[in-house]
């Protein structure tokens, strides 16, 4: 796990530029490394057909396919799309947990778990605010 700190990504802003493009929830989220309050994302009940894509830079992150209802309030994947996110360890509010990160542009999207279903056991726990809906058939299908 290298730190999404150090590295150089594809798709880079200044501060003042992802603060343009985000939101202030999605800024908080993605560039400070914030965490919104658990169901207060309609993407957590939505189990339509799509992809689920970074709100900061477009990459595709998650398959429909992969998504289940953990139960906790937010939208959660066993599998995220093949190199399409990075973990980094998050040993902050005195825990250790592993954080999860967009590949293309380093974006906070949540942390992944190893208390999720099968077939890979893991839990991807995801900030909806992070997140964009791209149904089948959309743009980018």
């Amino acid at each position: 796990m290298t730190s999404a700190k150090d590295k150089q990504f594809e798709v880079t802003k200044t501060e003042q530029e992802w603060q343009e493009t985000l939101s202030p929830e999605q800024f908080y989220v993605l560039r400070k490394h914030g965490t919104e309050r658990a169901g207060t994302s309609p993407l957590d009940k939505n189990y339509a057909d799509g992809t689920y894509r970074c709100a900061a830079c477009g990459n595709p992150l998650f398959q429909s396919a992969t998504k289940f209802n953990s139960g906790t309030g937010w939208p959660s994947f066993f599998q995220p799309i093949e190199g399409a996110v990075e973990t980094t360890v998050d040993r902050s509010f005195f825990m250790t947990r592993v954080e999860v990160h967009c590949a293309k542009c380093g974006g906070h999207l949540g942390h992944v778990f190893n208390d999720g279903p099968a077939p890979t056991g893991q839990r991807y726990c995801m900030n909806g605010v992070s997140l964009e809906f791209e149904p089948q058939g959309g743009n980018g299908e």
